[in-house]
């Protein structure tokens, strides 16, 4: 099982030790080659805007999209939601647009009104987990095919569309690895299908 982090910006270390924490092999993906023989794909938190920005440049953005598409198992949280959202609330650009959801970004205000909130949430593990909101975004549309995992004082910020998962939180900044292991298993489940 191999697991590549998008490490062109943001938080990408802590999604990296959690990986190695669950005993998965972990693949910092900088450039096109990194892409090859993933069995899944985390896009961090960050700047969405310049992870856009560099997935252009580096011709980066139609190969990871075409991999999406044919089914690569993606989780992105928080500026990796707004990465793989259809369409951004005021605005008119979209960046890898595989996700069939609205997003508005910087939902919850600045970094003053990030804030940490203890969780049960029965898809991903049996007791509740610590969930961290940093200027994070929230889903304000989603189509048809898209599975609701978690709402918080009714905003949707967790949310699956077959391969593709996104939170609006940060679990690599906790302790705990419940969400990592709920991902692993949707990449094993994917392998599994391959074969």
């Amino acid at each position: 099982m191999k697991i590549g982090v998008l490490a062109l910006q943001g938080g990408v270390i802590e999604h990296l030790n959690h990986l190695k924490a669950l005993g998965i092999e972990d693949v910092e993906v900088k450039t096109l080659s990194d892409l090859e023989n993933l069995d899944g794909l985390i896009l961090p938190g960050g700047e969405s805007t310049t992870m856009g920005k560099i997935l252009v440049q580096r011709n980066l953005l139609e190969p990871l999209k075409k991999k999406i598409l044919e089914g690569l198992p993606v989780w992105g949280t928080c500026a990796g939601m707004i990465l793989l959202a259809k369409e951004l609330e005021g605005d008119t650009y979209s960046h890898l647009s595989t996700m069939d959801i609205k997003v508005k970004r910087n939902a919850y205000g600045s970094q003053l009104d990030s804030f940490t909130t203890n969780v049960l949430i029965k898809e991903v593990s049996t007791e509740s987990i610590p969930l961290v909101f940093i200027r994070a975004p929230y889903i304000v549309e989603i189509g048809a095919n898209v599975i609701v995992i978690l709402e918080v004082d009714g905003d949707i910020v967790a949310a699956k569309e077959k391969n593709m998962l996104v939170t609006s939180f940060h679990p690599e900044l906790t302790d705990n690895l419940e969400f990592h292991k709920y991902f692993i298993e949707m990449c094993k489940g994917s392998v599994l299908e391959k074969h």
